[in-house]
């Protein structure tokens, strides 16, 4: 084989090694969270001994119809005025809803007080599809660096979709009235992470000369910040 010609034979044998690389790579990213199940389904067996990654399932042979069930009674109203923050998150996962278990998929519902907030958090496992019930929100995401805002007033029967671990919030507009979302998120257990809550209300607490440099204000102010009460409205 000529010189050249053996070449390019063997420059095209390593591009299509390091193609291959590539795509396995991209594959084992897109089934990193929550893999497709390899059986028809994995009810979540909470008092399995077993530790994995989700949940051991239990013999597929006593699952009953109920264990596809969760009578959650999303259609009504949660109490909003106990909380701070004016809103409250009932969530539906496989930690309440064993048969959700490497399907994939939770929800919530979102109360929201007149003027209640979801707070700012993040999803770290999951992407988040929220469908306004009732009322008008002002909700939003910030991107990774430099930090892009994406807002948007929405109203009854608008849909908007934050993006997987993206800081986002909503917000109800009205002085007088409640507001109400159901969110569906592609994860078993999304997580949440409250940015306060985690910012000011870790057990044991940041160090407060960490937060006065990333903050820039004074210490005071992180020590008082860090000695309220940061309510998690995820119940």
């Amino acid at each position: 084989m000529p010189r050249r010609q053996k070449q390019l034979t063997m420059a095209s044998s390593s591009s299509v090694i390091l193609l291959t690389v590539l795509l396995a790579l991209a594959s084992w990213q897109a089934t990193a969270y929550d893999p497709s199940p390899l059986q028809d389904f994995c009810i979540a067996d909470m008092k399995s001994p077993v530790r994995v990654n989700g949940f051991a399932c239990k013999d597929p042979m006593t699952a009953t119809p109920d264990d596809f069930f969760n009578p959650a009674m999303l259609d009504q109203a949660r109490d909003t005025k106990a909380s701070k923050v004016r809103s409250n998150v009932t969530n539906i996962n496989v930690i309440n809803f064993p048969g959700l278990n490497t399907l994939g998929i939770s929800l919530a519902r979102i109360d929201y007080g007149p003027l209640g907030v979801n707070t700012p958090h993040i999803h770290p496992r999951a992407t988040e599809l929220l469908t306004v019930l009732e009322g008008t929100l002002y909700l939003g995401f910030v991107t990774s660096n430099p930090n892009r805002l994406f807002s948007k007033i929405v109203k009854k029967g608008d849909v908007f979709v934050f993006p997987k671990a993206m800081i986002h919030f909503q917000m109800n507009l009205a002085h007088d009235k409640p507001a109400a979302a159901l969110s569906s998120l592609s994860s078993q257990n999304p997580g949440v992470i409250s940015i306060a809550n985690a910012v000011f209300g870790s057990k044991p607490p940041i160090s407060d000369d960490v937060l006065a440099t990333a903050f820039q204000v004074e210490k005071n102010l992180i020590d008082w910040l860090q000695s309220q009460f940061w309510e998690n409205n995820n119940y």
